[in-house]
């Protein structure tokens, strides 16, 4: 064994044993094994071009001969064929080869950040005109008014005026964002309703109860009438036009008053042909929220917090109960909130200017249905098949307080029956 390592060791050479071109060709071959790392220094590499072009009179060598030598050196060091060549280049004219590591950061930056803030004042000072309206400001500035500090922007291409509005600089000393622009649809009237105090024209909202697993829950569909706040709360397994129109056909039926208004936001829920249909079939005016409008349907949003929220909570719940819960809606908490919860009605005022503003007093405080009767007039407003002593007898049937209790002993039986079974499932 140790005979044949020695017979290896003495194969194996020295990278700086090579000193004829025969032997470089050899090398190159594969011929003659040769222990050696490529260089990780750049300053070691540089040296060692140089060493190699002297030891071997590179500028005296055949043209065939260079090509070996710069073949080999491709090897060793890891330059490419161009790069050997300027430093092979850089040798022959002076002799040395030298690595002079950069002392900047590249190209130099024409716009400081001063610059770009100036940019970003400029354009919130002018609204952020177009590229070129800007550019003359800049000209205008220096050229013109003899403000100093334009007079970079001065120059600024327009091009270029795009690319120092995106700079980290620019975004961070101001931020524009375009308006909303609206989709038109022909379903519904993109309008706020106008009930002028008469009662029947109601907001709807969809409230979604939560998703598990990737699985949807229950929907409930909220309606609230804008000027007496009579509410009714109806829950569906999905917001399908299977499932949504029959529901909406049952809620309009169950206000007391005729319903002359439908008022929704973009959804697609609402926004088809099969709800416009229907309310045309019912003579329903149809309206829909405006953009950047946020109050339009601000009313039946808050009753989805003060009401659903508050007795569904956000638990999912599974969309096979929806059956069971429209029935506890129906016939404990659409009654509760209409008969026996208090809220609050605001008192409109008109300032000089023309500006309403407006209040709610305490003593304005009552049920809706309290409202609906305080109205003038109130019986025209009401169905053909309705009057006000069948709805005085459900409103004095219980007391608030028994209401309040009736209402929360089934919720409870309602949830220990949905999340009973739910986990035993589990």
């Amino acid at each position: 064994m140790d005979f044949v390592h020695d017979l290896i060791m003495r194969a194996i050479m020295n990278i700086d044993n090579l000193d004829t071109i025969k032997s470089l060709e050899n090398f190159l071959k594969g011929n003659q094994t040769i222990v050696f790392s490529v260089l990780g220094n750049k300053q070691e590499r540089y040296q060692f071009i140089r060493k190699i072009l002297v030891k071997f009179g590179y500028a005296t060598h055949s043209k065939a001969n260079k090509g070996v030598i710069k073949q080999f050196l491709m090897k060793v060091t890891g330059y490419s064929r161009p790069q050997l060549t300027r430093l092979i280049g850089q040798h022959k004219m002076t002799g040395k080869i030298e690595w002079k590591p950069c002392r900047n950061n590249g190209f130099a930056k024409k716009y400081s950040d001063k610059d770009i803030r100036l940019l970003a004042k400029t354009d919130q000072q002018h609204e952020t005109p177009c590229g070129h309206t800007v550019k003359k400001l800049c000209e205008r500035a220096y050229k013109v008014f003899d403000e100093k500090e334009y007079q970079n922007l001065a120059q600024l291409s327009v091009s270029h005026l795009y690319n120092l509005r995106g700079a980290k600089t620019y975004t961070t000393q101001r931020r524009h964002f375009d308006k909303t622009k609206p989709r038109q649809v022909a379903i519904g009237e993109r309008r706020k309703p106008q009930p002028n105090g008469e009662p029947g024209y109601i907001r709807i909202d969809t409230v979604h109860q939560g998703d598990l697993d990737k699985i949807k829950g229950v929907y409930y569909i909220n309606a609230v009438d804008e000027v007496t706040q009579y509410q009714i709360i109806c829950s569906v397994e999905k917001i399908s036009e299977q499932y949504l129109v029959p529901i909406v056909k049952l809620m309009l039926k169950e206000f007391p008053f005729v319903i002359k208004g439908f008022h929704s936001d973009n959804g697609s829920e609402y926004i088809n042909k099969n709800i416009a249909k229907l309310l045309q079939k019912l003579l329903v005016e149809f309206t829909k929220s405006r953009s950047r409008k946020s109050n339009d349907n601000g009313l039946v949003e808050s009753k989805n917090a003060r009401v659903i929220r508050k007795q569904f909570g956000y638990s999912h719940i599974p969309q096979k109960w929806a059956a069971k819960i429209n029935e506890f809606s129906l016939n404990y908490l659409v009654p509760y909130v209409n008969f026996h919860r208090p809220c609050f009605f605001p008192e409109t005022t008109t300032d000089k200017k023309g500006k309403e503003q407006k209040k709610y007093p305490y003593e304005k405080m009552m049920t809706p249905f309290d409202k609906l009767k305080s109205l003038p007039n109130a019986k025209k407003y009401l169905k053909a098949n309705i009057i006000f002593e069948i709805l005085e007898v459900e409103a004095m049937k219980m007391t608030d307080n028994q209401a309040a209790k009736l209402l929360q002993e089934e919720r409870l039986k309602l949830f220990n029956q949905i999340f009973g079974q739910n986990k035993k499932k589990a």
